[in-house]
């Protein structure tokens, strides 16, 4: 099965100007969109401001390219690789598709436009290696050659801290996933898009990457918090975030509004970047627990196979104090999904849905037991002069 970029609509060396690709056609212009957007007045990222912007951090995009000249990406995308047009840095993208994933990781303040990106000083890191697009369920563009994108994940994580592969296949393949667990073991957050392709009545087919182990599964919502219809179901959802009338950067200049899990996972992507610059030396598996277990709750309150462990909250991801341990990242679990069985989660996989309900109990056991803990060991010695007994803690 093609590889397909999900919308509705060592470090390669610095190539030559003239190695870049030329665009058959112009990719459609960006416009003016005033007003601040749905995602980014839902998280109010400005609260973030002096705390953590993403500095030192490098996500790498592996998708159709980024466009360094727009201009609120100016000097923050780094040179990668074409796996298309070998030669190239990945710098140019003639469809417009990663330049809206790098926009949404990490586009920065520009005068005229109250979009940001939710860590506007990372670095982006891209790796060309598609232009298939699904376009109202049909295919269209072309794929790099077979073993580009495990190649491409490979190159990221000798040099990122977070992947963002805002695409997927249905089947299961032996170099994506070996690909997939070297960036793991390599202690890189790897944050893939689940899919656009659920149908009420049928099941979902499996999606990889983001059904292979240590990967975060991200599904879409729209801005009632409520999961986009076509946004897949199944034990590969870990979380959901916003992916539906998103606006990001266009090539060239001027925005966009996009629909699709593709522009839910940045969102994701770029909350692993603040986490990772606000306390170094976390471990990948730590970046994800925290996504997880400060989730909001989504629809239903609990963990499931349409939401995974709830909607994302960066502020709380990069705030919130959580038990030091280093849990590793749950086992894909099946659970049905609202029309039918779930699909199948990523071959291997041995969790099950109340498996993955009681980790997030414990999870935020240990986080209830912590704060507990530092509030008896500040407050207590205070208190007993006064006669005071500790209470509850909630």
């Amino acid at each position: 099965m093609a590889l397909a970029l999900l919308a509705t609509v060592a470090l390669a060396p610095a190539a030559p100007a003239g190695a870049e690709v030329a665009c058959a056609a112009s990719p459609a212009p960006g416009s003016a969109l005033p007003g601040v957007p749905w995602p980014q007045a839902r998280y109010d990222l400005r609260r973030l401001a002096g705390t953590a912007d993403g500095s030192g951090i490098t996500v790498a995009v592996v998708d159709s390219g980024v466009d360094a000249g727009n201009p609120q990406l100016t000097g923050t995308v780094l040179p990668g690789a074409d796996l298309l047009r070998p030669g190239g840095t990945g710098r140019r993208d003639c469809i417009g598709h990663g330049t809206a994933v790098a926009s949404i990781i990490a586009a920065a303040p520009v005068a005229g436009t109250d979009f940001v990106g939710v860590a506007p000083k990372a670095r982006i890191l891209p790796y060309r290696v598609t232009e298939h697009e699904i376009v109202n369920g049909h295919g269209q563009g072309q794929d790099a050659p077979p073993g580009a994108l495990a190649k491409a994940i490979r190159d990221a994580a000798d040099h990122a801290q977070v992947i963002n592969l805002s695409l997927t296949q249905d089947a299961d393949d032996p170099q994506l996933r070996a690909a997939v667990g070297y960036a793991v073991a390599r202690d890189v957050v790897v944050v893939a898009a689940v899919g656009n392709q659920h149908r009420d009545g049928v099941t979902d087919p499996a999606s990889y990457p983001a059904g292979y182990p240590g990967v975060i599964g991200v599904g879409a919502i729209d801005e009632n918090g409520v999961r986009v219809s076509q946004s897949q179901v199944g034990a590969y959802v870990s979380v959901v975030a916003p992916g539906s009338g998103v606006v990001a950067d266009a090539p060239g200049r001027g925005l966009a509004r996009y629909d699709g899990t593709s522009f839910a996972a940045p969102f994701v992507s770029g909350t692993a970047a603040l986490i990772r610059q606000y306390h170094p030396g976390i471990h990948a598996d730590e970046v994800i627990a925290r996504i997880l277990a400060t989730a909001d709750p989504a629809p239903g309150g609990r963990p499931s196979a349409q939401y995974g462990y709830g909607i994302l909250n960066p502020y709380r991801a990069v705030t919130e104090q959580v038990a030091s341990a280093r849990p590793r990242v749950p086992a894909p679990a099946v659970g049905a999904g609202a029309g039918g069985a779930a699909a199948a989660g990523a071959a291997g996989g041995s969790g099950t849905a109340p498996a993955r309900g009681t980790a997030l109990l414990l999870a935020l056991g240990a986080v209830l037991l912590a704060g507990l803990i530092a509030l008896v060991a500040t407050v207590v010695p205070r208190g007993s002069a006064r006669g005071w007994r500790p209470g509850d803690a909630g």
